[in-house]
């Protein structure tokens, strides 16, 4: 077991907190962390981008002239794709799907390895609790201000919290999720990975 400091709302030290090293203490997989990042980035595409094609697009029913004796090239549609105007040769189509899998293992070992280079480069602060009384976001920013954090920060709590939602929900630096929603690519993204405690027992049950 490892041990990283405990801190408090105020920003004062509270102790220590053991963490799991099967789930923060693992030698990162690059290769797995890149294929999560591709797919959860794939998943949000919304396949809307689509083209014509020669039988799609406007006009082009008649021959533009003679088969014979013009001099010119036959042609049989001014809509064909080596035409200005044409159509598309096998462009883009709306009905796309970019959505793929990962093997359960592999998702669970690409979590473990982007939580353990948190660890690793000390981005991981594991605070007792976060609550607030009333939804301000003056409050959050005194928080992480105690804290000592800049930069992009994740929050990651063990069930929704209204008024912590509430009071980072201006701040486009801050996302606040719960224990279960917890992804690769928000890890990633962020600079810091803020958990509460109770936050972090859960995701030691769920990838241990």
């Amino acid at each position: 077991m490892t041990n990283v400091t405990l801190f408090k709302q105020d920003g004062s030290e509270n102790g220590t907190v053991e963490i799991n090293e099967a789930v923060f203490g693992i030698e990162p997989n690059e290769a797995v962390v890149f294929d999560a990042v591709h797919l959860q980035m794939s998943a949000k595409r919304q396949a809307t981008h689509a083209v014509k094609n020669r039988s799609a697009v406007r006009g082009g029913g008649k021959k533009p002239w003679r088969q014979k004796g013009t001099g010119r090239a036959r042609a049989g549609s001014t809509r064909s794709p080596i035409w200005v105007g044409g159509g598309v040769t096998f462009g883009p189509q709306a009905e796309r799907n970019y959505k793929h899998k990962l093997p359960r293992k592999v998702a669970r070992l690409a979590i473990k390895s982007v939580l353990s280079d948190k660890v690793a480069n000390e981005s991981l602060v594991v605070v007792d609790q976060i609550a607030f009384d009333t939804p301000k976001t003056k409050d959050f920013i005194t928080f992480l201000e105690k804290l000592n954090l800049e930069g992009k920060v994740l929050v990651v709590v063990d069930e929704e919290n209204d008024n912590l939602a509430l009071s980072s929900r201006n701040l486009n630096y801050v996302k606040v999720i719960t224990a279960n929603s917890l992804n690769v690519l928000d890890v990633v993204h962020a600079d810091t990975l803020i958990m509460t405690q109770d936050a972090l027992s859960k995701v030691e049950e769920a990838l241990n």
